[in-house]
């Protein structure tokens, strides 16, 4: 077994879905044992440390809750390990892909994903992925290495999302920018335009997400004294209006997955041509062939869901430096959100 990594990935969008990397059922003879002392006894190849650091990123589970490493294990407990990535057990390649760095120093770099560009290999994309990228990097790096899940990427972002991402080049680096993610003491923020003209300023949007039942490619948002799904709060803030789409800035409470499309559409405020969540078609507008024509051209100007991770902010793992960057609208939304311009200047 690879070593444990102590920090969850969060995702938005940063996503936490988790994936069984392990499981014991304790027999009907087990004394009660704290959990890290348990796992110690049925994994190979890790350390407590390891474990008790999964165990605060909420990797460790008994029966089907995370619970932390003074937990003692009783007789039938199902006890499984958690991970932010598939079982994938190949050798990550380093491949010669650009990326644009925005930030690096000895302890971690920051990021400016485009969009297109899967983060980690998984199911269907086993190269060409930011982490292959990030191994050709720092291929030099004698210390970094990419098949080590201590390593890496702290958080994610959808393939088709455009935006910051920081990634911590030592296991130390991941921990404590992990912990951050996980107290919700960093600051991000994302620009959309959805479909809609929102009749308020600003809001916010709270509902659990999971899995939809009917299409397991989405995620659904339920009420949130429900016992379904993970709690998610969403903040948005108008920008600009365009009539029939609106450019608004979102800020996360939780990194849950599909957050800000999941919480968009379900208060009917589908992403701009977000294929999965129905905001690939006409929801406004006029049905003259001129209006079709337009929205046609704006799909084809920005072919994915107009979502951008545009600041990051966290204080630095070593220096404890307070760090914020920013990154410019993507060319392809910038062109839409011109197109838009010039149509509402236009009808007025």
């Amino acid at each position: 077994m690879r070593e444990i990594d102590g920090q969850p990935d969060f995702q938005e969008e940063e996503s936490t879905e988790l994936y069984e990397h392990f499981r014991v059922v304790a027999d009907r003879g087990q004394q009660l044992l704290r959990v890290d002392k348990f796992l110690i006894a049925h994994l190979a190849d890790t350390s407590r440390n390891r474990i008790q650091q999964a165990a605060r990123a909420g990797f460790i589970h008994v029966n089907g809750r995370p619970e932390r490493s003074n937990y003692r294990v009783k007789p039938g407990d199902v006890v499984t390990l958690q991970l932010d990535r598939p079982r994938y057990e190949s050798h990550i390649e380093a491949e010669d892909i650009p990326i644009d760095i925005v930030y690096e120093d000895e302890d971690l770099l920051v990021v400016n994903k485009p969009a297109g560009l899967v983060v980690h290999p998984g199911c269907g994309n086993y190269t060409g992925t930011l982490v292959n990228a990030l191994a050709w990097h720092l291929r030099d790096n004698h210390n970094y290495d990419p098949d080590d899940p201590a390593v890496g990427l702290v958080h994610r972002i959808d393939k088709d999302t455009s935006g910051l991402l920081v990634v911590a080049k030592t296991p130390s680096a991941k921990t404590q920018l992990g912990l951050q993610f996980f107290n919700k003491t960093t600051r991000r923020k994302y620009n959309a335009v959805v479909w809609v003209n929102f009749a308020e300023d600003e809001g916010t949007v709270r509902g659990n997400i999971a899995r939809n039942p009917h299409d397991r490619l989405q995620m659904g948002v339920f009420p949130e004294d429900s016992e379904i799904g993970k709690p998610a709060v969403t903040h948005y803030r108008v920008l600009e209006r365009f009539g029939y789409v609106t450019l608004v800035e979102c800020v996360l409470e939780t990194g849950r997955t599909h957050q800000i499309r999941a919480h968009m559409s379900h208060i009917g405020h589908p992403l701009f041509n977000d294929a999965r969540y129905g905001g690939d078609i006409i929801l406004r507008g006029t049905q003259s062939a001129a209006y079709k024509a337009f929205i046609r051209n704006c799909f084809s100007l920005c072919p994915r869901q107009a979502l951008h991770a545009r600041t990051l902010g966290f204080r630095h793992p070593r220096t404890g430096k307070e760090m914020d960057f920013t990154s410019p609208l993507p060319a392809d939304m910038e062109a839409l959100l011109n197109r838009w311009r010039t149509y509402t200047a236009g009808r007025a």
